[in-house]
């Protein structure tokens, strides 16, 4: 009896130890709340961007081609210049035009004069029918020929505004204002023979288009979402585009949405869109590949969040939301897509909550449950801000009794 007595005191004296040592440890402070960093809901209207292939083209194009045939004599502009409508580009060689005219102008005055003898010729005839001094036959006779020699007239003057058309084809104009390229011919060539030798391509440069093509599914997937009321439409700002360039860059001028094609392809399910795009600069090309940014629709009550604080699986996409009491806890979430590289965030967050956006690796050595203290998340290269006081901070660990 006595040995079991002293067993018994010895495990009551070894319970009292290990009910003191986390007592002691607790009242030594222990270890700090991991600080992660969280952004705080604040809903919202959210527009819906989306991101598009696209291809710039010259907002008009023309073919300065030779309309008259013969040897190009001299070229009138600087190859890569800006060029005006009316401006002389080519001279051919305009001596068969000339003649051509001259002739025609002959043929003109012979007529005029022919009118006019004819013309005289019925007003002597008009008062002498009228005292039978003459036939009706002779009087009609002078009448028909004064009218034959009007419709010569009328002829001679046809021909010699032709003779002027083609002598003016002689000296080729630009028939738009832009940008012209090279020359296709020298001087010294024959052009026009047979057909109109393209001499050269001007493309008006600003504005531009922009060409782009979207899914039919994704168009017809946003009109019913806004006949749903899930979404509804950007309002003014659904025209405006922007253009990122190869490089990444946003170029610096906003575009506006001209139409969206009516049709979708067969081959490929895509519809055609195409914007306009300012260009004062010429800093914009034809033929270069970019990526147009396009919004088309307003989510109601959605936020946008940094990417790295949304988990993507295939079981669903999901956020940590840390609560008052300083615990983590996870919440599936519906993405809408994206905007300016975070997330737009259409279900799942309520305002107010804190939505954990970085220290995740700080939490992967401690226990689950453990509690963290929220600071403001500060994008990287971003100014810091004013310290925030965070929504909750994490509960002191409590002291054995």
């Amino acid at each position: 009896m006595q040995g079991l007595s002293v067993l018994a005191f010895a495990a009551v004296l070894a319970a009292c130890g290990k009910s003191e040592a986390p007592a002691a440890a607790a009242a030594g402070g222990g270890m700090p709340a991991p600080e992660v960093g969280v952004v705080t809901v604040a809903l919202g209207d959210v527009g819906l961007t989306t991101e598009l292939p696209g291809r710039l083209e010259a907002s008009r194009v023309a073919q300065v081609r030779a309309r008259a045939a013969g040897i190009l004599q001299e070229r009138l502009f600087r190859e890569g210049s800006d060029v005006k409508a009316g401006q002389p580009l080519f001279r051919i060689d305009p001596a068969p035009y000339s003649a051509a005219l001259q002739s025609a102008q002959a043929s003109l005055a012979r007529s005029q004069a022919n009118l006019t003898q004819a013309t005289a010729l019925a007003d002597r005839y008009a008062p002498l029918v009228k005292e039978n001094a003459i036939s009706q036959q002779e009087y009609a006779t002078a009448v028909a020929s004064q009218k034959q020699a009007e419709a010569d007239v009328a002829a001679g003057k046809a021909a010699v505004q032709t003779a002027n058309i083609n002598l003016g084809y002689a000296r080729v104009t630009a028939p738009i204002s832009g940008r012209i390229g090279r020359a296709l011919v020298t001087e010294g060539a024959l052009v026009g023979q047979g057909e109109a030798t393209q001499l050269a391509v001007i493309q008006q440069i600003n504005p531009m288009y922009v060409n782009f093509t979207q899914s039919a599914a994704e168009v017809f997937r946003l009109r019913k979402a806004m006949d749903n009321g899930q979404l509804k439409g950007a309002g003014a700002q659904a025209a405006s585009v922007q253009v990122i360039l190869e490089d990444g860059s946003v170029y610096e001028q906003p575009g506006r949405l001209l139409f969206s094609d009516l049709t979708v392809d067969s081959a490929t399910g895509q519809v055609t869109l195409r914007a306009e795009v300012p260009n004062p600069k010429g800093t914009l090309l034809p033929g270069v590949y970019v990526r147009v940014r396009l919004e088309q629709a307003m989510a109601g009550n959605a936020i946008t969040l940094p990417q790295q604080a949304v988990t993507r699986s295939a079981q669903g996409d999901t956020v940590s939301v840390v609560g008052a009491d300083g615990k983590i806890a996870s919440r599936q979430v519906k993405v809408g897509g994206q905007q300016n590289g975070q997330w737009v965030i259409l279900d799942g967050v309520k305002a107010g909550e804190q939505i954990m956006v970085d220290g995740f690796q700080k939490l992967q050595m401690m226990p689950p449950g453990t509690p963290v203290k929220a600071v403001p998340w500060q994008k990287p290269g971003s100014a810091p801000a004013a310290p925030a006081a965070p929504a909750a901070s994490a509960p002191a660990t409590e002291t054995a009794k």
